[in-house]
This record gives C-alpha cells, structure tokens and sequence, in this order.
C-alpha cells in the first residue's frame, strides 16, 4: 500500500487544516525576503469576505486594507520586537462592511533560515465604540452632570462644624434638616476607607495639603455608591488653615462604565491571549507533524527493501496517529471559544459534582478513594453547564490519576463567596507537583510531570480554557508526597 492510500493520514491533515480554518482568529503569514503572505480562511471570514474573494498580498493589504493613519503603527510593529519577539497594535482594516477596529499580534520566527512573522487579526470594533462612546458621555457629565450631583461642603477649622449643601444631603439620601458631625459624615464612608477620610482631613488642617479622593460610601437606605471627595484649605495671612472647602461628587455611574470597560479590555486582553497561544500551537504542531511525514514518505519513497518499506510505513501510521489526535485536542480547544456565547444559566455545584461522580464510581471505587464537598456557602453559580461538568470531571480524574501509592485517595472540594465572586477550592492527598521546577508548565499543553504511561498533558490545559474564557482564574498550590490544591474564582 503507497502513502497515497493511507486515508488516516490525508484525513487528519486536512480536519487539521479545517479546525485551523475555523478559528475566529484571523491567522496569517508573511515571509520577510520574499514579501510573500498566506491567508488563512478565518483572515478572509473576520474582513467579511469570503476565501479568495480578494487577492491574498502584502501590497493590497497595506495599501487597500489597511486605514492610512494606522500604516505607521503597524509596520512599527512587525519591525519592532520586545524581548519576547511578540508585538501587538490596534488597527483599523477595510472590511466589507467599512472600516473597523482589529488587534493585530504578531511573532516574528527565531530560525535565521526562516524569516517568517506568524500572527493573527481580532475584531475589537465594538469594544473601541464602547469606549469612544464612554468617552463622549463622561465629557457630557463633566459639563452637565456636576449641576445635578456634586455637593458643597465646608468644615470650620476651629469649631469644626460641618456645612453641607441640600445636594450633599441627596448623596447620602438623608433629610437636609438633620444637622451632621465631621465624624458622622465620614461614618457614611466604608469602614475599611474611613482611617484614610479621617487622615486627609488631619492632613489639610495640619499642612494645608488639598485632597482628590475616589471612595465608596453606604447611603443612609444601605447602597453603596462611589463619590469623589475633594478639598483644598482656606488659609488666612499666618499660613493656617482656617478652613476647608470641597465638593462631594456621586460618580457611581462613571465609576461603573470605568469597571465594565477595565473588565471588558481584561476579557479582550484575555481571549486574545489564548487565541494567540492558540495560534502558536497550531504553527507548532503543523510543522511537527508534516516535517515528520515529509521525512517519512521521502524514506518511503527511496527504500527499495519490501521489509524496511513495511517498517516505514508504520512510523507513517504512527505520526498519522498522533496527528489525529493532535487534532481532536485543537477542536476541543475550538469548541471552548465556540461555546463562550452559549447562554449562561443558574447550576447547582452539588447536582453537577454528582452526576460528574456518578458517570466516575468505578474509578472511584476501584482506588477506594473518600470524596468530600460542601457547597453550601455557594450552591450555586451562573454558568455554562458543560464547562462546569468538564472542570470537575478533570480535578477529579486527576487526583485519581495522580494518587499516592501509600496511601488512599482523599479529595475535598467546597465552595464560597468572597467580594462579590464565587470561589472554589479542590484538594486531594496525592502525588503532589514540584512547582519550583514545574509551577510555570502546570496548565500547559501536553504538560506532565509524572511517570503515568496514561498522562496526557491535556485535562488541566482544558480546565484552565474553561475557567479562563468566561473571565475567572484559576491557581495551584501543592506539595511532593502531600497534595495538590487548585484555587478556582469562578465568577
């Protein structure tokens, strides 16, 4: 049988090629000598064209693609290396449908043989409106908004009575006929920013030092709204204080569009990251597999041997092996960022824990492990059920994998809140990880750090994926011969 007839192989090389395809990334290539560029068909899918719909050159995407004023910028970019060799710039290209807003990154290739920068395109238009448009409104409430809820206030020095405009009172949502103490004006305030209130009105009274501050109070009906609380010192001909006047400011509706916009650069930040990374490992594991099978059909072709061919062909069958599975890891990795856009709902930790036990009570029960959880101080989450079922499927298939030869397996996990986030903990008693040698490689592809025949290198991989894309974090403690710990913030 020729290689030709070896369908394991063709059909992993090309469900290869279509998971690279089918990315929402736009991956492309360009050789720095021969100006040579090769799009893949998300590139075109991201512009709002189809595959071959227009023509595939570095010349048409600099001068019919990309906007005049980012030109600088970018060539910047793909010039210009970090340590690292990566480089990232934001851009607006020419799509279909008018010019938007792409974050373009890019790695340049370390072989001096091979001067080649790989990279890919992400659509941030609607991010970068967003934060035009928070922009815009934010010079409206500079404007506008402090007629309606910025408060007057002045302390005297020397008797250190408080006077409050009505607006000052409508922050803290009491009566304007109730009289407030300094002290009583700074209780408002959270407790833990209190001390720092206290001090800066000590301050400006001692060294006329003035004040801009942005903090949190409680109102007197217990809601909770950022202010920004500003003072500069009356002074009189001896350089004293006599007095300090300032401005209590409600800013809790900037303040918010301040977070939504942080986290939402954050979630970008992250996604692109991963979509990077993604990037690489596709680059990667390409050129692994088709150097090899490159290599191998050459011997193929050259042997002359009835016995070394039949030999040959089975490091093809081999590599053609590997590179199929190589390929159903990269669609679960796919289907991970696919599936960010499925609907969120409520899910019990402890009704997902136990179907993900129930499908694994023969391997629970085979290495006589003690399973305990309590998710009583956080039954539940807002989530993407799938992900919630995969995440505990691989902690705990990893502590039963990784378990101590000496001992029998204990596995803990519970759940709580903490600032507004749910949190989860999973320990067990097992093998433990060095994390001085391997801590940075942890939640890598492929990763392993134990001797198992069956490790994989992909469970934690997936995990991280799953924690990562809907914006949380995921951490490990652990210790050789004592146990693993992961500390998951879910939301």
């Amino acid at each position: 049988m020729s290689f030709t007839d070896d369908h394991n192989s063709t059909d992993s090389a090309s469900q290869f090629t279509h998971v690279v395809n089918n990315t929402n990334a736009g991956i492309w290539e360009f050789n720095i000598n021969t100006n040579e560029v090769k799009w893949y068909d998300g590139f075109y899918r991201v512009l709002g064209y189809e595959p071959g719909e227009i023509e595939s050159s570095y010349h048409y995407f600099y001068e019919h693609l990309l906007y005049h004023g980012d030109k600088s910028a970018f060539t910047k970019s793909i010039t210009e290396r970090n340590q690292n060799n990566t480089s990232t710039v934001q851009i607006r290209l020419l799509t279909k449908h008018g010019y938007k807003w792409f974050e373009s990154s890019s790695q340049r290739s370390s072989d001096p043989a091979n001067p080649k920068v790989y990279g890919f395109i992400v659509n941030i238009n609607d991010y970068k409106v967003a934060e035009y448009r928070a922009q815009q409104k934010d010079l409206w409430l500079n404007g506008a908004g402090k007629l309606a809820k910025v408060a007057l206030w002045e302390i005297e020095v020397h008797s250190m009575n408080l006077i409050l405009s009505k607006e000052g009172y409508d922050i803290f949502e009491i009566s304007n006929t109730v009289t407030l103490t300094v002290d009583e004006a700074i209780s408002f305030f959270e407790p833990e920013y209190r001390p720092q209130v206290s001090q800066a009105i000590e301050n400006i009274v001692r060294s006329c030092h003035a004040f801009d501050l942005e903090l949190p109070l409680r109102t007197a009906k217990n809601k909770i709204i950022w202010v920004r609380f500003k003072a500069m010192p009356i002074i009189d001909n001896l350089g004293r204080c006599i007095s300090i006047r300032g401005i209590l400011q409600d800013i809790n509706e900037s303040k918010k569009r301040e977070v939504t916009t942080q986290n939402s650069l954050t979630l970008s930040h992250n996604q692109n990251k991963r979509l990077q990374n993604f990037a690489y490992m596709v680059s990667h594991n390409l050129r692994s597999h088709t150097g090899n099978l490159d290599f191998m059909v050459n011997l193929y072709t050259e042997t002359d041997s009835a016995e070394e061919k039949l030999e040959v062909f089975e490091h093809i069958k081999a590599i053609s092996s590997s590179l199929k599975t190589t390929v159903k890891h990269l669609e679960e990795i796919v289907k991970i960022q696919a599936e960010i856009n499925d609907d969120k709902t409520i899910v019990e930790f402890e009704k997902i824990f136990k179907q993900v036990l129930c499908a694994l009570q023969s391997n629970v029960a085979e290495v006589d492990a003690r399973i305990d959880f309590d998710f009583s101080k956080a039954p539940q989450i807002n989530y993407i059920p799938a992900y919630l079922e995969s995440i505990f499927q691989n902690l705990l298939t990893n502590s039963i994998k990784y378990r101590h030869k000496d001992r029998s397996p204990l596995i803990k996990c519970y759940t709580f809140n903490s600032e507004g986030r749910v949190h989860m903990i999973f320990e067990d008693n097992g093998m433990g990880i060095d994390l001085a040698r391997h801590g940075d490689k942890v939640f890598g592809m492929y990763k392993t750090f134990h001797k198992n025949i069956d490790a994989k290198g992909i469970g934690l991989f997936i995990t991280r994926s799953h924690v990562e894309s809907l914006g949380g974090t995921i951490k490990i403690e652990s210790t050789v011969n004592t146990g693993t710990k992961f500390i998951l913030e879910l939301t």
